[in-house]
């Protein structure tokens, strides 16, 4: 139902609606050509063009029209983006380290709106994403390797080990707050690392092939023909990924307008009055904790699936880190921020390769400039309305 006080005319006197689909479409190319981009002067002046265009339009009021257009027209923009994202996977068809770019970028993401849950919702730090993630992967080089079980059911385990070792972390996750419990984190993250390291079964520093995805018989490591064009075989692998983030994203958009999603809220805020409220405090952080840990671990056995190969150094402190800093750079609970800032973390290092090693120099000064002008993030999250079309009496 559109909201009655949404604008009908917003961005130089255009319908909300049609500057919203201009945006979609204009990202949707940009997209397309930031990832075929091969040059220094290619990828350096599409990395320029948008800081500049997004510094240029915030200052004529684009982003409150955007804003309409998802609240008074949200299935039209979110079909929209649905498109989006399928046609750049299609224009990139044929190209193979693209698709594997894009695909990664989308597995980030399922994996930082789990940790949004947990972080940004329930105000739960959470610094080994990349745990839970590598388990993820492992089970599905386990199960392809030695079982029977359907591909599909293996991305189900994933996440199903992910959150039953996850409940080793429960009680003392549960009983700690703030630094204290990020340290128990870090601290389970490194233990998790330094178990692969010197475990021979799981295949030690040496780490272990995983099998390829199969779905009603078809095998995702095949290259795909369309149109009598032979395509990449990573087009599979794009289609599924972000099956599976636009899964996490609505599930986990649900959540927080929940009743639930509110409780959530009020833990992170106060969990003093919380309680006092006669709110369960630990079903809630439980809840929130297994939620994410499930959404890494699927993410991870079909990362594990994609590139066929797993060792302990994939799961890394650094890549928690990253997973986190995607949280902080899209703003703590905003979806939206956390999809943005999924492609800026993933994509532009590899993107400033050009740079060498100074690539992550230049990436950690730009989140550095980011807590300390912006900590809110790139697209801060609204305060939540659970009445959006009650108005008081005139």
């Amino acid at each position: 139902m559109t909201d009655k006080t949404t604008p009908k005319s917003g961005w130089l006197g255009l319908p909300p609606l049609a500057v919203g689909l201009g945006a979609v479409a204009a990202t949707a190319v940009y997209g397309w050509l930031f990832l075929l981009a091969e040059s220094e002067i290619a990828v350096l002046g599409l990395v320029a063009l948008a800081a500049l265009g997004g510094w240029a339009l915030g200052r004529t009021g684009l982003p409150d029209t955007l804003d309409a257009a998802m609240r008074g027209h949200g299935r039209s923009m979110n079909g929209a983006i649905l498109l989006g994202l399928l046609a750049v996977i299609f224009l990139l068809g044929e190209e193979h380290f693209p698709l594997l770019m894009l695909t990664t970028m989308l597995l980030y993401m399922t994996v930082a709106l789990g940790l949004n849950v947990q972080f940004g919702l329930t105000g739960m730090v959470n610094f080994a994403g990349a745990a839970f993630f590598g388990m993820g992967a492992y089970t599905a080089a386990v199960l392809t390797a030695h079982s029977a079980v359907p591909p599909l059911l293996i991305l189900v385990a994933g996440g199903v080990i992910a959150a039953a070792i996850g409940f080793l972390l429960i009680v003392p996750v549960v009983r700690t707050a703030g630094h204290y419990s990020a340290v128990v984190t870090i601290a389970f993250g490194v233990l998790f690392k330094t178990f692969l390291e010197v475990n021979d079964v799981l295949g030690g520093p040496q780490g272990l092939m995983v099998g390829p995805m199969k779905l009603f018989g078809w095998d995702f490591n095949s290259s795909p023909v369309l149109l009598g064009v032979e395509m990449s075989f990573y087009v599979n692998y794009a289609l599924l990924g972000g099956g599976l983030a636009v899964l996490a994203f609505v599930l986990t958009q649900r959540l927080e307008r929940s009743w639930l999603g509110l409780t959530l809220d009020s833990v992170r805020l106060d969990e003093t009055a919380s309680a006092c409220f006669g709110l369960n405090v630990v079903r809630a952080k439980v809840l929130a904790f297994t939620f994410g840990n499930v959404l890494a671990g699927v993410a991870g056995a079909l990362y594990g699936m994609m590139i066929s190969f797993i060792a302990p150094n994939s799961f890394t402190f650094a890549d928690s880190l990253l997973m986190v800093s995607i949280v902080l750079l899209g703003g703590l609970g905003s979806l939206w921020g956390t999809a943005l800032a999924a492609a800026i973390v993933v994509l532009l290092p590899e993107k400033l390769q050009i740079l060498q090693e100074y690539r992550f120099l230049l990436f950690s000064g730009l989140v550095i400039l980011m807590l300390l002008f912006r900590p809110q993030g790139l697209l801060p999250r609204k305060v939540r309305s659970y009445f959006p079309s009650w108005r008081p009496q005139q």
